[in-house]
């Protein structure tokens, strides 16, 4: 049992069970967080199962995609390119882009997907998902909430979490703190090769029993120990205001991508 603050009643479980949604998880990949030199960073953004390098959802064209930095938000939608991700078992329609990253600080990619619908359930599927980019080590925007219709707000720096520390985040829905949100966690075992728009050798297998789940305290926060370099994926299942798109029940998630490194 793992509590945040004075808050003694709550807190979040951590177990391992079956979730619906059966681990889809929005990628914002770039083969780096941490940014040396100015220029444009290449992003893939995939609807995708990479803990298993499993099945690839065809994603249609982003609402919206979008950087933040300095607390200064630039579109980025017509740097949007239609490309096909080609995983294990199929391929499906993915978007690569550039983030332009020049002055030093952090980089907040927010990408708004369009619904998916899954048949198997009969439902919408909307990923609401943030990742982050840094240059120069100058942290600036991480902290901050991004006024989104449901998000995780990061409590520890997201580009650089170390193995063997702990990752903890709130939960938003409309600014407000989701009490009970079932947070999903996702390990990207299989990385995108940027160059052949496939899956590099997969370095864990899935887990056994099913997906790794917390749960939210009474604040919205959730903490998960980190025990394995590379990316991790938090997605809160179903918080999200909207709930219901073109007739039919829409699961609004709000999803966050950390990097986590070795000590060395």
């Amino acid at each position: 049992m793992i509590f945040h603050g004075n808050m003694l009643s709550a807190a979040l479980a951590l177990t391992l069970a079956p979730v619906a949604g059966n681990a889809h998880f929005q990628l914002s990949y770039t083969e780096q967080t941490m940014i040396e030199r100015p220029g444009d960073v290449p992003v893939k953004l995939i609807f995708w199962h990479p803990f298993e390098n499993g099945h690839v959802m065809d994603m249609g064209e982003p609402l919206e995609f979008y950087m933040v930095h300095r607390g200064e938000k630039t579109d980025l939608k017509d740097s949007l390119t239609r490309t096909v991700f080609k995983g294990m078992g199929n391929e499906g329609v993915a978007w690569d882009a550039m983030v332009p990253v020049k002055r030093s600080g952090d980089y907040v990619l927010v990408t708004v997907p369009a619904p998916y619908y899954e048949g198997s359930e009969d439902i919408y599927i909307q990923q609401i998902t943030k990742a982050y980019l840094n240059r120069n080590q100058m942290p600036t925007d991480w902290s901050d909430p991004q006024g989104l219709k449901t998000e995780i707000v990061p409590k520890v720096k997201p580009y650089n979490v170390m193995v063997g520390s702990t990752f903890t985040g709130r939960v938003l829905s409309d600014g407000q703190p989701v009490a009970g949100a079932e947070i999903e966690i996702e390990y990207m075992a299989a990385e995108p090769d940027m160059a052949t728009n496939s899956p590099k050798p997969p370095k864990a297998g899935p887990m056994p029993g099913g997906a790794v789940i917390a749960i939210s305290d009474d604040n919205g926060y959730f903490t998960f120990g980190v025990p394995k370099a590379g990316y991790w994926g938090f997605a809160a299942l179903g918080v999200g205001p909207d709930t219901e798109y073109d007739g039919k029940e829409l699961s609004q998630d709000a999803v966050i991508w950390i990097r986590a490194y070795d000590v060395e």
